[in-house]
């Protein structure tokens, strides 16, 4: 039931940082940074608009979160999907068998793109 989980301590010192060439990265190998989220992961989309692009049309991708066809057009132009379309989103995505799209993986985005929107 409630297995032990292993410490950071359990790993080889050979896995540090300092020996991984590239920007800092947590253990997963997955990078911290936002600026720095992997372009693709077997499959997964690298981005808002790549998601909505997994349905056949943005109005497909819209009945199927329950949003409408002008929200969603909106989403995939801003590169962003407001919070309260999440759980939608995230069932929607599952349905379709797209993995990793999570609530985080949408948060990660939705900050992303607010920090571009910051810069420009």
């Amino acid at each position: 039931m409630n297995e032990p989980t292993a410490s950071i301590s359990a790993f080889p010192a050979s896995i540090s940082a300092a020996n991984v060439p590239g920007p800092p990265t947590s253990i997963s190998g997955l990078p911290t940074s936002i600026s720095g989220l992997p372009t693709s992961i077997s499959g997964l989309p690298a981005s808002i608009s790549g998601l909505i692009d997994s349905w056949q049309s943005i109005g497909a991708f819209a009945a199927d979160v329950g949003c409408g066809y002008e929200a969603a057009r909106q989403m995939r132009r801003r590169g962003r999907i407001a919070p309260q379309h999440w759980p939608h989103v995230v069932a929607a995505s599952r349905r379709r068998g797209i993995a990793g799209i999570s609530y985080e993986w949408l948060a990660g985005h939705r900050a992303a793109a607010a920090m571009q929107g910051e810069a420009a």
